[in-house]
Parts: C-alpha cells; structure tokens; sequence
C-alpha cells in the first residue's frame, strides 16, 4: 500500500494506488476501473481533502499546452499545470493572470476546487477567473461546461473541492502581463485599523501581518507599475532563515515569545521596495512547515474580529508563534464560495508546524464563527453537514448536481461525504 502526506505532514493517506498518468485516455481508463478517486496536487491543503484508500490521482504530468483565445481574454490550460509553472508560461505569451494568492506551487484545479484567493477589494479568488472545464466523469466519460453549456455543472465545478470528477483542463480569464510594484513597511495597529480602508481604495492589493504579541503590524502594498529599465529583485515580506530561528527558539522556551514578536515585527517593518512581473511578486516563499486556519469574515467585521481573536491569544497567553494575516477580497455569487455573501475580509491564524496547533484553533474558531465567517475550505476547521447547509443556501444545489454526475460517490471520500451529507445511491436504495 502506498503512502501520501501533504505539505504540513499532518494528513496521511494510504491509497490502494497512486497514478501519474501522461494522456487523457489513459486517466479515463484509471478513472473508469476506480472503486474510489480523488486528486493531489501540491499537497497544500490542511484538511484531508486527498485522502482516499481508493485511487490517488497525480495530473502533473498530464500537462499539455496552453491555448489561448483569439480575442488573447481567455486561456484553456492544463488543469494539474502548477501556478508557479503557468504563471511564467502565461508570462512568456504576453499575459498574466489578474489576482494570485501569496504561495504559488498548487495545481491550478486545486487552486480553483477550494476557492483559493489573493487579496484586493475589486478582485475576487482564483474560481472567479473560470470561464469553462473539461472533466473525467465518474464512468471515465468526458463532459465540457461553461456557463451556457451544462450551467449548473459548471456552476458547481467554480468550487468543486473535487466532488464532481477530475478535471484536466480549465479555461480561464487572463490579462495582458503587468508589473507590479511592492512596498513593505511598519506601521502601529492603531494606524492601520484608520487607513486600511483607504489604502485599499488606492491600491490594488493591501494586506497586513500582525504577531499576536506585537501591536505593529507588517503592512503590504502591490500597485500596477511601469517595466523598470533593469532587472529587480522581489522582495519578500518577512525573513526566513530568521523566523524560523524564532519559531524553533519559541517552541523550546514558550515564555519569550512576546519579546520575540515584538522584535520580529520591528524587523519585519522595515521599509522596503520593488517592482517586478506579477507572476513574481504575487507569491512569497513559504518554506517553514505551519497549519493554518483561515475565516472569510464579512468585511465590515473584519477588523474587530482580528482584535478579539489577539485579545484572546494574550489574555489566555496561548504560545502561539506566526503572525495573522489579514486580506480583502470581493464576494462572487459561486455556489460553495465563501464570499459569496458579498466583499470578505480574510483573517488567518498560522501555527508553527511542530508546536501544538489543536489548542490554539480550537480557542479562537468560536470567535470567526460568532463573526459570521466561513472557512476556507482547504484549511483547519470543524464545520459539520449542518453547518455547511446552514452557512450555504445552495449547498443543496451541489449535491443534486453531485448526485447526478457522481451517484456512486467515487469521487467523495470520509471527509467529503460527512461534510456534505454524501452517501451512494445504492446504499440509500438498500
């Protein structure tokens, strides 16, 4: 039996095969022969999202080329290709995608089954750039939709988490290639809660960090900007050699963790600038193992939420040693979107990997919750199926249109099948 594990380490799966197919005949075959499917791509995903004792499907080396529209608004391209890899190749054309979030090695159909989003308070997540798919369905068949083809297949293949069959390619919105300026700074928590709003109407993308124990926050700026006339070097926000030396000193002598912060968040404030291709400026090295947990909260409650949950953190003194991160984003009207009750302010609490990461969530997931937040669908949460039919008036959308392309349910593992409510066809007829 092979084993699989995500990028924290901390979700094992044990499936009774892994693929890599190279052609779409061949995954079709795979697919067709499954008891149980689901798909990996860069393993970024906290919750067991993957995992499967049926098949375990790798699309990265099912790539094939990217094939762009004649009007050059739209791309078809591999749905395993990874954004790092896309996002240079769209590059080479000319083009860019118009929002990215801040790591770029996940596969583009993970990116977009779980609503993963950048920041800007005109920009929505990666599942509002999907303008059509090209899907394996559960009998190894291949349907295509887009919003006058099959409407209510693609409407809940924008966030998917899988459930629907295994993509393999995706038609997306592009825009002509940009650059985009980056400015770094320090600024006190008090000046941030005053400006953000400003800053966000004047800027493309805004979002800051702030260390639980420090009141000054890492702010982050991108803007458009004009080629520079030689190379750049991108910038990114906080030092990794140096946090990394902090977590694992904190890990061993929990007590200093405030002092640590504080100094950090001095460090990490400095001021700083570059300009680079957005492709590259977009996303930032994530290298130090973490869990992570992160709530769409509506935006009008973003800060003061951001508040309470630090206001516990100290109060409980709970060791806890990445900053949060805070990030606006637009709403949608997409099915299983958690912005799709209007603009979002995205609040991420992270834990070092190796410290205890249960305590901490668990302590501070009841005040996102109070706030009227949703989960990111790929990171820590304890939703249940009533949850997630109360918190989605189109849930029940979903799963008929689930039901009715996957009946048997290969596509739906443990996790999936108790968060929606999944259960076969043949098991509810017996």
């Amino acid at each position: 039996m092979a084993e699989w594990r995500n990028w924290s380490q901390s979700v094992v799966a044990r499936p009774d095969m892994i693929a890599r197919p190279q052609t779409e005949p061949k995954l079709r075959q795979l697919v067709r022969n499954a008891r149980k499917v689901r798909v990996f791509g860069a393993g970024h995903s906290f919750m067991p999202l993957c995992e499967t004792d049926g098949l375990l499907l790798d699309l990265s080396a099912l790539e094939g080329e990217i094939e762009v529209a004649r009007d050059r608004n739209s791309v078809w391209a591999p749905a395993g290709m990874s954004l790092a890899k896309l996002t240079e190749r769209l590059w080479m054309l000319g083009l860019s995608l118009a929002n990215q979030g801040d790591v770029n090695p996940q596969s583009l159909a993970g990116a977009i089954a779980t609503g993963t989003h950048g920041t800007g308070e005109t920009l929505g997540s990666l599942s509002t750039f999907a303008l059509g798919f090209r899907i394996v369905t559960a009998d190894g068949e291949v349907v295509e939709c887009d919003a006058t083809r099959e409407p209510d297949l693609f409407q809940a293949a924008r966030v998917s988490l899988g459930l629907l069959g295994v993509m393999t390619r995706i038609r997306i919105s592009v825009v002509p290639a940009f650059h985009l300026r980056q400015r770094l700074f320090g600024a006190p928590i008090g000046e941030v809660r005053e400006r953000l709003d400003e800053w966000a109407a004047a800027n493309r993308h805004v979002e800051f960090f702030q260390f639980p124990y420090s009141d000054l926050a890492m702010v982050k700026i991108l803007d458009t900007a004009p080629a520079p006339d030689g190379d750049t070097t991108v910038i990114t926000d906080i030092d990794e050699r140096a946090f990394r030396f902090a977590c694992e000193f904190s890990r061993n002598l929990p007590f200093a963790i405030p002092l640590l912060q504080r100094l950090m968040a001095r460090i990490g404030g400095a001021v700083s600038e570059s300009i680079g291709p957005a492709w590259q400026v977009y996303p930032s090295d994530r290298t130090i193992p973490f869990e992570e947990m992160e709530y769409e909260v509506p935006r009008a409650v973003g800060l003061d939420t951001l508040k309470a949950a630090i206001d516990h953190i100290r109060r409980r003194g709970l060791p806890v040693t990445f900053p949060f991160e805070f990030r606006i984003t637009a709403g949608d009207d997409i099915w299983l979107s958690p912005f799709n009750r209007g603009p979002c302010a995205s609040v991420s609490m992270h834990q070092y990997g190796p410290m205890d990461w249960k305590t901490p969530f668990a302590a501070i997931e009841p005040i996102f919750r109070a706030a009227g937040g949703r989960p990111h669908w790929a990171k820590r949460h304890t939703l249940s199926a009533q949850d997630v039919y109360e918190l989605y008036p189109r849930a029940a959308d979903f799963e008929r249109v689930r039901a009715a392309i996957d009946p048997g349910a290969k596509f739906a593992n443990q996790h999936m099948s108790e968060l929606f409510n999944i259960f076969p066809r043949s098991r509810i007829a017996a």
